[in-house]
């Protein structure tokens, strides 16, 4: 007896089922960020190792996403989505069981890495199927806020977990959410038919020379690239930075405790990702673009020079910073999507995925690195951080200008 197949539900249904979907999924994906603070001593690790832990996360979803994501153009995307969500499920399960050091916190980390390749931009390519074009912008951003919203989450919860019940304990829940993420897609989101072997494009699944001669696509997704090496830069130290401020400057008694803030951070990085599209929409995608990279150089150097000054200041900061690290962050992915050709859109969100977290991969690295050289964290140790993070962002900023990526239809000076 065969199951009774799903109606295809209205865009705006599945559009709130896999973002709702995405939180679940999400929820502990920064928890070791969050907890970086607690278990550099516990470990013994350096400032650099602690990095690797990080950044070994973007890297194995760097390494995994050109194959899934592109798979999805051959695929149902629900069927790479749900083996995403285990590998996530087993990632955080194993190292609440096994993790007591870094090699394991690696090894575990990274399958986490592979389970987010399989459900971030997969989760955007299942929109994409089912929405039309004047919605896939929207869709867009209301998949990046679920994303953000989840990411914001992450830290308060995860610190609050590992406070009361031990870090442990945060990664247990992070595993029971993820699979809560997979009952949902499962049951509520029906599979489709298999793509057409004769289908544009069907029979060089993974040629890439098309995506890369791209003008546009490849435009965004360089400086997404740049966008998420800052922004994991962001992500995965300002714990640690807020938490050496208020050490320094005598503010560890009274402040707001630093994961905390760096959720409050992510959650107006969240409205402002939503705000930003609306006003790339409005005022022209690639004024937006522009006008967040310059503000985000600028605000780099303010918190790196002026932040350890006192804790306050670097708090009010770092919230500004997040908010512009945030602010182009779905139009960047909506651009390389609104560009890409259709019958290659999987491939194209592939490469702008394994750009942007070549990027994830690099920021926190650099930043540890440049700890360490330094000679550990320091003030001028963190305005080197910052500097360097802020200099990328000037490459992000030449290259866009130079290659001028065309705006989406829909968007202020547009053609189509």
């Amino acid at each position: 007896m065969t199951m009774p197949r799903l109606t295809e539900p209205p865009p705006w249904r599945a559009i709130a089922v896999l973002c709702t979907a995405q939180v679940f999924v999400q929820i502990g994906a920064f928890f070791w960020p969050a907890l970086l603070v607690r278990m550099m001593p516990l470990w013994q690790l350096t400032n650099s190792e602690a990095g690797w832990i990080t950044a070994i996360f973007y890297g194995a979803y760097m390494v995994s996403v050109p194959v899934l994501v592109t798979l999805t153009d051959r695929v149902d995307p629900k069927r790479i989505y749900l083996f995403g969500v285990a590998s996530t499920v087993a990632g955080h399960l194993l190292f609440a069981l096994y993790a007591d050091g870094f090699w394991s916190a690696v090894g575990f980390r990274a399958l986490t890495g592979m389970g987010w390749a399989g459900t971030y931009m997969t989760g955007l390519k299942l929109l994409a199927d089912r929405v039309d074009a004047k919605t896939m912008s929207r869709a867009t951003a209301s998949h990046a806020a679920s994303i953000g919203i989840s990411g914001a989450l992450s830290f308060t919860v995860g610190d609050l977990i590992a406070v009361n019940f031990g870090w442990q304990a945060a990664f247990w829940l992070a595993a029971a959410s993820a699979a809560i993420a997979l009952v949902l897609i499962a049951v509520l989101i029906p599979a489709q038919g298999p793509r057409a072997a004769g289908s544009p494009g069907a029979r060089t699944l993974f040629d890439f020379g098309p995506v890369f001669r791209n003008r546009s696509s490849m435009a965004y997704a360089f400086v997404y690239a740049m966008h998420t090496l800052e922004m994991s830069a962001l992500r995965g130290w300002g714990v640690a930075f807020l938490g050496y401020v208020a050490i320094s400057a005598g503010a560890l008694g009274t402040a707001i405790r630093p994961a905390v803030l760096v959720s409050v951070l992510a959650l107006i990085g969240t409205v402002a990702s939503v705000g930003g599209n609306e006003a790339a929409i409005r005022f022209g995608r690639r004024r937006l673009v522009q006008t967040a990279i310059w503000l985000s150089i600028a605000l780099a150097l303010a918190t790196g020079l002026l932040g350890p000054l006192s804790y306050p200041l670097a708090a009010a900061l770092l919230l500004a910073y997040g908010f512009v690290v945030w602010l182009d962050s779905s139009s960047l992915t909506a651009g390389t999507a609104g560009t890409a050709a259709p019958e290659r859109r999987g491939a194209t969100l592939a490469i702008h995925s394994m750009l942007g977290y070549a990027g994830g991969v690099v920021g926190p690295l650099l930043v540890g690195w440049i700890l360490d050289l330094s000679g550990g964290m320091g003030r001028w140790s963190w305005f080197a951080a910052f500097a360097a993070v802020a200099v990328c962002m000037l490459l992000a900023s030449v290259v866009f200008w130079r290659a001028r990526p065309d705006e989406l239809a829909g968007d202020k000076g547009s053609t189509g």
